[in-house]
């Protein structure tokens, strides 16, 4: 909504208040008045009706009390003293509230309880009171009455009028029009007398705004702008010049950016990707990259264009681009199929992530701009394999460094033992029975050693299938619960992946926990807690198995996953470095972090099984 329509709203709904209130008050007191007149007539004709009845009993002393009220000349009299549309009846009752005489003769003989006094409702109660009275639904009577008694001052009858506020109404609707008339013709004058003064005030305001578009733009021209009065020195015509100065510097740095985007669309030609940038129009404003292999288009063709003819939304690609840009959700590496640039050729397969790009940096802001980004998934694919290729090498080397330290040792010893078995027989000693038993032993050791190597590192037929990651994690708890309750360990579970599944070998992931579960109940033999957790990114799931042991020493951190390698007495040196492989077969990553006397957190991390 414009500052002008703001404006105009103020004023109308200032103006309706005031009115609003004006209305309530006259209406307020208009209403009290008719209630205070009603009870004016009302007490009135109580006195008229009292003393009217009272001189004609006192003429008919002699006859019964009923025969004398049923005096025609009485009931003409009382009928006539009605003249008040509020004021419905006038009716004689004796102690027990039977009707004696009534201005309507057909409520003769029926017993009529008394009303609430009208008094305290016109002099005691509020407005608010009042006004819920008149716009009752259902009809509710009050009365006043006067009590007319006998020489010993007991009261022989009542003279009750009776009275229904709710006809007042009708005495109030001139004054309730009147109101209505002055509030429609007041909201209506402060209509037009705003818009012609806001016409006024804004009209420099207008040209400042055109200023301001040009500068937008980067269209500004100091010698063409429309500035209204440069040369004033109230507030307007000082925004006016300040305006005209950003216009000028913004037009010197625009050669500026020119020459840096420039720069920078240099370095994005090099790229594998294709990047596209929408403002908020939602027209292209830029793309590079390797945008010619994506969409058979040169970008200079581009330029200007929709984001809907650069990517037709008949198009599943162009579909889930539009439909991010409009719901403002982001979509990270997702597999389209992308345009078919010919009838006939199958499309390729993109992965697509759409950004929106804040107008401002820091602002709260959103979708002022759409960042495309489009990769090909056999690029990411192939740095996926050089980097996993890189991680199994490394590995390797460090399975390798603990082969070659478990292979050193019996070596030694068999060459040992050949020299003593030498020098014996040198010296004609043929008792050599108990070198070649060692030899023996250690080249036993050596071929065990061998044949782990070659077990560790000969390729593995992954039985792969999706698994649920809370359904794995409670099948582990339940394993290493028994051991951990003999040795006082407690067990915790927090789980934050329920619904999360995992694309693994379920038998050999089994195996790779297990083994750090073992690892982390023999680090606290004197009990402790064992705690499992779980939680899930955007394309990766994290098992985390902590202990509350001594920790790991420093100096031995960069040794745990070696084969062979443990501080144990009777340790094999395998667990820890099956588990690191068994992780990295399912391209997932194992690390840890450990705080010497706080215990070991062992963090594995798995691709999410995709749907």
């Amino acid at each position: 909504m414009t500052l002008q329509a703001k404006l105009t709203l103020g004023s109308v709904v200032l103006a309706s208040l005031m009115v609003g209130i004006v209305s309530a008050v006259d209406l307020a007191n208009e209403m009290q008045r008719q209630f205070e007149s009603t009870l004016e007539r009302a007490d009135t004709m109580k006195t008229v009706a009292s003393t009217m009845l009272s001189q004609s009993l006192n003429r008919q002393r002699t006859v019964p009390l009923r025969e004398a009220l049923r005096d025609p000349d009485l009931q003409n009299l009382l009928v006539s003293i009605v003249a008040s549309r509020a004021i419905l009846e006038v009716a004689v009752v004796d102690p027990h509230n039977e009707i004696l005489l009534d201005t309507y003769p057909a409520r003769l003989g029926v017993t009529s309880p008394p009303y609430p006094d009208f008094r305290p409702l016109v002099l005691s109660s509020s407005w608010y009171d009042k006004l819920r009275v008149l716009v009752q639904r259902e009809t509710r009577y009050y009365q006043l009455e006067q009590p007319i008694g006998t020489p010993e001052g007991k009261p022989l009858l009542y003279v009750r009028i009776i009275i229904d506020p709710t006809l007042i109404r009708n005495d109030i609707n001139p004054t309730m029009q009147k109101n209505a008339r002055v509030a429609i013709l007041s909201v209506i004058g402060a209509v037009c007398l705003t818009f012609m003064l806001s016409a006024v005030a804004f009209r420099p305001l207008g040209r400042l705004g055109q200023m301001l578009d040009l500068v937008a733009r980067g269209e500004f021209e100091p010698e063409k702008a429309l500035v209204p009065n440069p040369t004033g020195t109230d507030e307007l015509s000082v925004m006016t010049t300040k305006v005209s100065m950003l216009g000028e510097r913004l037009r010197g740095a625009q050669y500026e950016v020119s020459d840096l985007r420039g720069n920078i669309d240099h370095l994005l030609q090099d790229l594998e990707d294709a990047v596209f940038i929408f403002n908020r129009e939602r027209k292209l404003v830029f793309a590079s990259g390797s945008v010619e292999k994506f969409l058979r288009t040169e970008r200079s063709e581009l330029a200007g264009k929709a984001i809907g003819d650069v990517f037709p939304a008949n198009t599943p690609l162009g579909l889930l681009i539009a439909q991010a840009s409009q719901t403002g959700r982001f979509v990270r590496n997702r597999r389209v199929p992308g345009l078919t640039p010919e009838p006939g050729v199958p499309p390729s397969v993109v992965l697509l992530s759409v950004d929106l790009l804040e107008s401002l940096p820091g602002t709260a802001v959103t979708g002022a701009g759409v960042l495309v980004r489009l990769r090909d998934p056999e690029v990411k694919r192939k740095i996926g394999r050089e980097l996993q290729t890189a991680d199994r090498l490394a590995a390797l080397s460090r399975v390798g460094s603990g082969v070659a330290h478990e292979v050193k040792n019996p070596l030694n010893a068999i060459l040992l033992h050949v020299e003593v078995a030498r020098s014996k027989l040198a010296r004609g000693d043929n008792d050599i029975a108990p070198q070649m038993e060692i030899i023996s032993r250690e080249i036993l050791r050596l071929d065990r050693v061998v044949k782990t190597f070659l077990d560790f590192t000969r390729p593995v037929e992954l039985a792969l299938s999706n698994v649920s990651l809370h359904e794995l994690l409670d099948e582990i708890v339940e394993l290493a619960r028994p051991q951990a309750e003999s040795a006082r360990i407690r067990v915790s579970v927090e789980e934050e992946a329920e619904h999360v599944e995992v694309r693994v070998d379920h038998d050999l992931l089994k195996q790779a926990f297990l083994n750090i579960v073992v690892n982390a109940m023999q680090a606290m033999p004197e009990g402790g807690e064992l705690r499992f957790a779980s939680s899930a990114a955007e394309e990766t799931a994290e098992i985390r198995i902590s202990d509350t042991g001594p920790g790991i020493p420093p100096e031995l951190r960069e040794k745990i996953f070696r084969l062979y390698f443990t501080t144990k007495k009777e340790g094999s040196g395998i667990g820890l470095a099956m588990a690191f492989r068994i992780v990295q077969l399912h391209d997932g990553t194992i690390d840890f972090t450990s705080e010497p006397g706080k215990g070991t957190t062992f963090y594995i991390r798995l691709p999410i099984a995709v749907a």
